[in-house]
């Protein structure tokens, strides 16, 4: 059985291009070969290059263990989604619809 192809909006394959050429240049400012940082993370030389070119077939967990590699780089995955913008804005919103408060007594 081959892999399950992955159908992904263009946009987010940009996005994906370029944490791959992100992740490719903090490879290189730090001077590791690909077979190390390869080695580091567990993954074979071809998943690395795979993230490089941010390729949506690598698993998520295979992008932070080579971010890992690349110097405990994989902290950044706690700033995805911590500024929600959007979200925190639709919460708001229902907290400014009047709700009563619950009678006491139960009744």
């Amino acid at each position: 059985m081959g892999k399950k192809a992955i159908t992904i909006l263009p946009q987010t394959q940009c996005i994906l291009e370029e944490m791959g050429e992100q992740i490719r240049l903090a490879r290189l400012r730090r001077h590791l070969s690909v077979e190390l940082v390869a080695e580091r993370a567990g993954v074979s030389r071809t998943t690395v290059w795979n993230v490089e070119k941010g390729s949506p077939s690598v698993a998520i967990g295979i992008y932070a263990a080579v971010l890992h590699a690349l110097n405990h780089m994989d902290r950044d995955f706690l700033l995805i989604a911590k500024d929600d913008e959007m979200g925190r804005k639709m919460q708001d919103l229902e907290l400014l619809t009047r709700k009563r408060a619950p009678k006491k007594g139960g009744k």
